[in-house]
């Protein structure tokens, strides 16, 4: 007993955090499952892999891994597309392309996509969660896409008004947002019970003494839930389709484990994260994952904040709370059903609304609007179309705006009133800032020569330095007499008479 503890002096604290890690992340495994539209015990089985399996490996020791209110969008609609068949073919190759960008060494350049696009996809993901979830918490079918649900949601107030069972419903589902908002203003003490956890366990109870007629969880078993892919799952990936989704997945999962990661660093002053090893160990993760068919994962901060919070202080915590949902699962199979459904689309409510940053819009559009703009429009763009348009938008947004962030140039004209007239271009001249130069250039009188000087120029395009030598074989043809081109040979060359 001595010699495990010598070498595992911080077992005591890992074991505590485990067990508060573990009442975390059972609701929420749940919630996701059912919210993405496949059995419950699915999302059980990547929490117990994203804790014994990705939690051994090497990468983060403190973030904790399991399925992800953030993936529950693109989860639906690829089961809603694909059958829940293929989703183990998805999440495998997701796993496998993790693996190989790890392997590759790219994981640290995850790091560079906008943080703009990562919290405008979560806010989008937010909004589509919430819409989705009010209908569930009334006990009504949601519409299948984003814009639906928004639109659907008058007529589905007005139909729950008039049903019994779907107010009811909407109480219990209502009343489990509110204990998980208020949870957090009770004394310390009663707050060592997880907000998440006690929502459901006093829905549950409230449920089961009033008799209230409300949809519980379907309980299939564990070996009855698991849909390792067939031969058949693997034809998909001749659809372009699959393909994409294959992408999103790889995408939104690296880039919410790797942002995580970041965020966890800054919460514990412990060993730091190594981006290309974190990414390949989810990769494996899902890719075990991907083999039992069960639901994709994602390092959650939700879940890695209460680890560091609780006091862990190696991987032992995240890998033993793995074990707790492994025990709970094969051991009490039977408490899933009696969990209201309600109950689990309140937490998912509270889920979405905490991907929203809303502060942070508020001060992004104060200092940097062209930022905000980008997290507006991609949060938008996924509520209207879909998750990986919506990223791919975002990302192309930011493109745009880095490139024409970069573009700066200066033009400074210079009129003596005698001799030539004077033009001073400096910075990145790029095709971005072209109707500029060339409406000041063309504005300049055609009967005075001209000099331009590119010596303060960084870069060139070959749009702008084609367009120049248009202008300036253009201008030298008059009787002002050919354009002085200074610091740039082609120019020079191209100029008639210089």
């Amino acid at each position: 007993m001595r010699d495990a503890v010598a070498k595992l002096p911080h077992l005591r604290q890992d074991f505590t955090a485990s067990l508060v890690v573990f009442l975390v992340a059972l609701p929420l495994c749940v919630g996701v499952a059912v919210a993405s539209g496949v059995p419950a015990e699915l999302g059980l089985v990547t929490g117990i892999v994203g804790g014994i399996v990705t939690g051994l490996l090497p990468g983060s020791s403190l973030q904790v891994s399991g399925p992800a209110a953030g993936l529950t969008v693109l989860v639906f609609e690829a089961v809603s597309e694909f059958g829940l068949p293929a989703l183990g073919v998805v999440v495998l190759c997701a796993g496998l392309l993790q693996i190989a960008l790890g392997a590759l060494r790219l994981g640290r350049w995850f790091r560079a996509i906008s943080v703009s696009v990562v919290e405008g996809m979560l806010a989008g993901i937010g909004l589509v969660i919430i819409a989705g979830q009010l209908y569930a918490a009334a006990g009504l079918k949601a519409p299948a896409s984003g814009v639906g649900k928004i639109a659907g949601l008058p007529g589905a107030a007005a139909h729950a008004l008039g049903s019994t069972e779907a107010l009811a419903s909407l109480a219990v589902g209502a009343g489990t947002i509110a204990v998980m908002v208020l949870w957090k203003r009770l004394p310390a003490g009663a707050r060592t019970v997880p907000g998440a956890l006690a929502a459901v366990t006093l829905a549950t109870l409230a449920t089961l003494a009033f008799g209230l007629p409300v949809a519980t969880v379907e309980v299939r078993g564990l070996l009855d839930s698991l849909q390792p892919p067939g031969a058949d799952a693997f034809g998909a990936l001749a659809s372009p389709a699959l393909i994409g989704t294959i992408l999103a997945f790889t995408l939104i999962a690296s880039a919410e484990s790797l942002f995580s990661a970041a965020a966890v660093d800054r919460l514990h002053d412990g060993p730091r994260t190594d981006y290309d090893k974190e990414l390949m160990a989810q990769g494996v993760g899902n890719t075990v994952c991907g083999v039992l068919g069960a639901l994709p994962m994602t390092a959650v901060i939700v879940r890695s904040s209460a680890n560091v919070h609780a006091g862990a202080r190696t991987k032992a915590s995240r890998v033993l709370h793995g074990v707790w949902l492994l025990l709970f699962t094969a051991l009490l199979p039977f408490a899933l059903a009696l969990i209201p459904l309600p109950a689990l689309a309140g937490i998912l409510v509270h889920a979405g609304w905490k991907l929203i940053p809303f502060r942070g819009v508020v001060s992004l559009w104060r200092a940097h609007r062209g930022e905000a703009l980008i997290l507006v429009v991609t949060a938008l763009a996924i509520v209207m179309v879909n998750m990986f348009e919506g990223v791919v938008i975002g990302l192309a947004l930011s493109v745009v705006k880095t490139a024409w962030e970069a573009s700066h140039v200066k033009l400074e004209i210079i009129d003596k009133g005698a001799g030539p007239i004077q033009a001073h271009v400096s910075g990145n001249a790029t095709f971005l800032r072209l109707p500029r130069i060339l409406d000041s250039l063309e504005s300049l009188p055609r009967d005075r020569p001209v000099e331009v000087d590119l010596s303060g120029v960084h870069h060139l395009d070959h749009a702008v330095r084609t367009a120049l030598q248009s202008w300036a074989a253009q201008h030298g043809s008059t009787a002002a007499g050919p354009v002085k081109v200074i610091a740039d040979t082609e120019l020079v060359e191209a100029a008639p008479g210089t």
